[in-house]
């Protein structure tokens, strides 16, 4: 009874500090909301750079001046300040989500089907988006010769990267695949991956990962002061991307007027195309795979299901948030579906955290689209990275407004991909980020329902 009890104010505890995160860095109602103006500068910048590309022509003397003495360096500050806080930021994070799971040996069948689900789910999210974006190819809806301006601007070091992959493929022929996937994965020097000038953060990730693991696996005692200190760095680096997103109006504004004026009207089409594939990919997912989850696996009707919880969507798409939406998705789960409440208290607590589907969608989708505006087309393994990343941003980013660009902009540099395109989509980025934090929200009640089903829970308008 003792041990329930703790594990429960562990919980309320763990709610207690993301509640508190989510208000510290969700926008303040104060003035015009931040997405509003984010939205206002990419208006702005978009519609100065039409303007003047169809006066004066992109490679107009003055405005390549205007361009690399004002509008450039304001936007390369705003990056900058962004890549400064990507490895502090997935580190802490991804240790903080991971750790939230609580320890792997008491957890017992409930958290081994609540992992396996959310990562089989989250995979498959990754897969449809990424097939989509391959099918459609949003980014490559341009005229030839803006590609090969584009390819010229942005894709350069990546072909670097491409060159220096072949010669180490060439180099490894004598080695097994295994062994290429292991020395792929697993850093033998940590400091080392990361201490370059594009972090490589499939290593990153991995090493936070096993730490996290591990800390599961300790006494609360002596995981907890680290744990504490992850947790104070995740708090500080969510603080300090709320801080940068305030110069993220005048940076978008810049960046995408320097763009515009360079490359012309076409960039902008790109977009439009690229938010129609965010949102079909995302459509997909919500509607086919989680309704073939709930009908095979939680033996429940889609429609009903859908029609239960319309209350935790309707929730999640205004507040745009999983932490905040989660009371909501607590008692309408319980109520509505049947699902117990030690089951809901551990599987959407956690899920909060570290199943999300949309976000892990949501990344793979625009690495892809702007890997292909850069004009760099992205091998089969290297896709596959991506949703090895995108599956394990989606547990760092949980609960951190605009926490995805970090990430998105880490796996570009890696690449080498010129961050400086992910100011294409931060006009955009909020009305994606409601519909995928909706489809965050419904993925965490599907896992609940199918965990209380396989437990032999009889819910509510089950069969």
């Amino acid at each position: 009874m003792s041990e329930k009890k703790t594990e429960n104010n562990e919980y309320a505890y763990e709610q207690e500090l993301r509640t508190d995160l989510d208000d510290h860095t969700r926008d303040k109602p104060k003035g015009m909301a931040l997405h509003t103006k984010i939205l206002l500068g990419l208006v702005v910048g978009a519609g100065g750079g039409v303007i003047v590309n169809y006066i004066v022509g992109g490679t107009n003397e003055n405005l390549v001046w205007f361009i690399k003495n004002f509008t450039e360096p304001i936007g390369q500050l705003f990056l900058n300040l962004l890549l400064m806080i990507v490895v502090p930021l997935v580190f802490s994070s991804l240790i903080v989500g991971v750790a939230g799971i609580g320890d792997i040996r008491k957890l017992g069948r409930i958290g081994l089907k609540s992992f396996g689900y959310c990562v089989i789910i989250s995979a498959i999210s990754v897969v449809i988006g990424l097939t989509l974006a391959n099918t459609i190819q949003p980014g490559k809806r341009i005229a030839p010769d803006i590609a090969e301006q584009m390819k010229t601007q942005f894709g350069g070091d990546a072909e670097k990267r491409v060159e220096d992959q072949k010669k180490l493929a060439e180099a490894a022929k004598s080695e097994t695949a295994l062994m290429q996937v292991v020395k792929t994965i697993v850093p033998k020097n940590l400091f080392g991956s990361i201490g370059g000038e594009n972090p490589n953060m499939l290593h990153l990730m991995f090493f936070a990962l096993i730490v996290g693991i591990a800390i599961t696996l300790l006494p609360g005692t002596i995981s907890a002061p680290f744990v504490g200190v992850m947790d104070s760095l995740f708090r500080i680096t969510s603080k300090i991307i709320d801080m940068v997103m305030k110069l993220a109006p005048y940076a978008v504004a810049c960046l995408i007027f320097t763009n515009v004026a360079r490359f012309g009207v076409e960039l902008l089409g790109a977009l439009g195309w690229f938010v129609a594939t965010v949102l079909v990919a995302l459509s997909i997912h919500m509607f086919g795979v989680y309704s073939l989850s709930v009908a095979l696996l939680s033996r429940m009707n889609p429609i009903e299901f859908f029609s239960r919880i319309k209350t935790v969507i309707v929730t999640a798409f205004s507040t745009s948030s999983s932490n905040a939406t989660l009371p909501t998705a607590l008692r309408v789960s319980e109520e509505n579906l049947g699902v117990p409440k030690e089951i809901n208290s551990f599987v959407l607590t956690v899920g909060a955290t570290a199943n999300q589907n949309g976000t892990a969608l949501y990344e793979g989708v625009t690495v892809l689209f702007l890997a292909q505006l850069a004009g760099v087309e992205l091998t089969l393994a290297q896709q596959l990275m991506v949703v090895y990343l995108a599956i394990l941003g989606g547990i760092g980013t949980a609960g951190v407004p605009s926490g995805s660009i970090p990430f998105i902009i880490g796996i570009l540099a890696m690449i080498g991909i010129n961050p400086a395109l992910i100011a294409i989509i931060l006009g955009v980025d909020r009305i994606l980020d409601m519909c995928r934090t909706t489809l965050n929200v419904a993925g965490d009640i599907t896992a609940a329902t199918y965990v209380a089903r396989s437990e032999g829970v009889k819910l509510l308008g089950g069969r």
